[in-house]
């Protein structure tokens, strides 16, 4: 791999590149489902390429190829150049990278024991044994379980004297129950919804999800929504668990936060933001109780690495510290617009895309309550489970969240089962609203497999620390 990055280096120098970096990613995917007591599928995949960056005439180009040879990938640092060269002649504002020392080190994902070191037998009987658990509720129509098992190498280079060379290692797990009846549809998900729970750990994180001992249960909550109340709707008191924190986090705090957003250079495919520059220091973004970082260096985290995509060292920053906006998710070049220098948020899709601005680990940090403390003290309203539907604009503003469970609150006590339970507000006055955050003991980091950005669409892995949190006076409603 170094050789391999060392040419094009060298072939985007002589091409006339100011400043060059070369990535070499090579990727394995084992992926495991099993469905109604069936395996439906073992997929296995290899995939590896490398990219080379341009900078030259004040303009980016790029080019990548799945060509690992010296003449691919001097192919594609002159291709780079060549593209970077005509950007410059239309582009109105140079682009500028700030000066920085050169980066050198190894990095491995942390991992007790290796995911794919344990066999495929292992592996499909763990799903069988949660399927058959969920098999106990005849309601429940459809069963589904599946692993994911990711490894990537990731090598990069730049012309400053950058070397770096990683080792993520991923492993995740779902498990999902739909019960059905003659007029309604209800599903539960465990650990997440939507993909799966995944983590940058070995096989123990999925021991530790305990997935057949947590089969019955979600099973049996599938069927018994099935004939629930429906939500009850007013403005009341929200208390979410730790997962649909964490989609909340996502959608109205890590995505308004990405400064390419703020400068209109991500617009098309989700938005812009809210937040311009003018904010930074001192809008009041949520209560006190609300302490919201960005941190790479996090265990277990899908934001976890040594070093970004640009060869920026991974970092813990507050972008927003007791309520108040306090920074953004930044590269080399959107910093540098600020006369900041980048926070280390840059990641791409693999070898083919080009790295763009990314949530790393973006976390709610954990306050002093308890769910048990929120609930007691909550009058009126409604504790919800798991993320089931999303929706908010294209600045990040105003917001429609729903989950898979619900249990009313009165006086208390958390007393029925409710379902389809819907929640709305507008970013700033709903974070603002918050009152209680959970206390470490129960924090956890979560995993997001689908975060969509940019054009061509790139699927980046994302981490969100968040535990049980309050939030008052919310517009809830049922899902129509």
């Amino acid at each position: 791999m170094r050789d391999l990055a060392e040419r094009a280096l060298d072939a985007a120098a002589v091409s006339g590149a100011g400043y060059a970096d070369c990535r070499v990613v090579s990727r394995s995917v084992q992926a495991i489902t099993v469905k109604n007591g069936e395996v439906v599928s073992v997929d296995v995949s290899d995939d590896e390429g490398a990219n080379v960056r341009v900078l030259l005439d004040g303009a980016w180009g790029f080019a990548a190829t799945d060509r690992l040879t010296a003449e691919g990938v001097e192919v594609a640092a002159r291709e780079a150049a060549a593209v970077a060269r005509a950007s410059g002649r239309v582009q109105r504002n140079p682009t500028v990278l700030l000066p920085r020392e050169a980066q050198r080190g190894e990095y491995t994902t942390p991992a007790d024991r290796d995911p794919f070191g344990v066999s495929v037998e292992d592996k499909i009987a763990l799903l069988l044994a949660a399927d058959a658990a969920m098999a106990g509720e005849p309601r429940v129509t459809v069963r589904t379980g599946s692993l994911e098992f990711v490894r990537e190498h990731r090598f990069f280079a730049a012309s400053d004297g950058s070397i770096t060379d990683q080792t993520i290692i991923e492993s995740g797990a779902s498990l999902d129950a739909v019960a059905t009846s003659d007029d309604e549809v209800q599903a539960r998900s465990y650990p997440n919804s939507f993909g799966r729970h995944q983590l940058c750990a070995g096989y123990e994180a999925i021991e530790a999800m305990e997935l057949a001992q947590h089969a019955e249960r979600i099973a049996a909550e599938a069927a018994a929504l099935l004939t629930a109340d429906q939500c009850p709707a007013g403005t009341m008191t929200v208390i979410l668990d730790g997962s649909q924190a964490a989609m909340q986090v996502h959608e109205s705090c890590g995505h308004p936060t990405e400064l390419d957003r703020v400068l209109g250079y991500e617009a098309a495919y989700a938005g812009t933001s809210f937040l311009t520059p003018d904010l930074l220091g001192h809008f009041r973004y949520g209560s006190n109780a609300v302490t919201i970082t960005a941190d790479a260096t996090r265990a277990t985290g899908l934001g976890t690495f040594g070093w970004d995509d640009e060869g920026t060292p991974a970092q813990r920053v507050e972008l927003v510290r007791d309520g108040v906006f306090n920074g953004y998710l930044m590269s080399r070049e959107t910093a540098a617009q600020l006369g900041m220098e980048s926070n280390g948020t840059v990641r791409g899709d693999g070898w083919p895309r080009l790295p763009i601005i990314r949530m790393t680990n973006i976390n709610l940090e954990p306050g002093t309550s308890s769910l048990e403390e929120m609930i007691a003290t909550t009058e009126r309203g409604v504790y919800l489970q798991t993320n089931r539907s999303w929706s908010i604009d294209d600045r990040r503003l105003n917001f429609q969240f729903g989950t898979q469970n619900g249990w009313e609150i009165i006086d208390g006590k958390r007393t029925r089962l409710v379902r389809n339970p819907l929640y709305s507000g507008t970013t700033p006055e709903f974070w603002r609203s918050c009152d209680a955050v959970a206390a470490e003991p129960e924090w956890r980091m979560w995993g997001v497999v689908n975060c969509g950005k940019g054009q061509p669409s790139q699927l980046m892995h994302v981490g969100h620390g968040a535990a049980p949190c309050r939030f008052r006076n919310v517009h809830v409603e049922p899902a129509r």
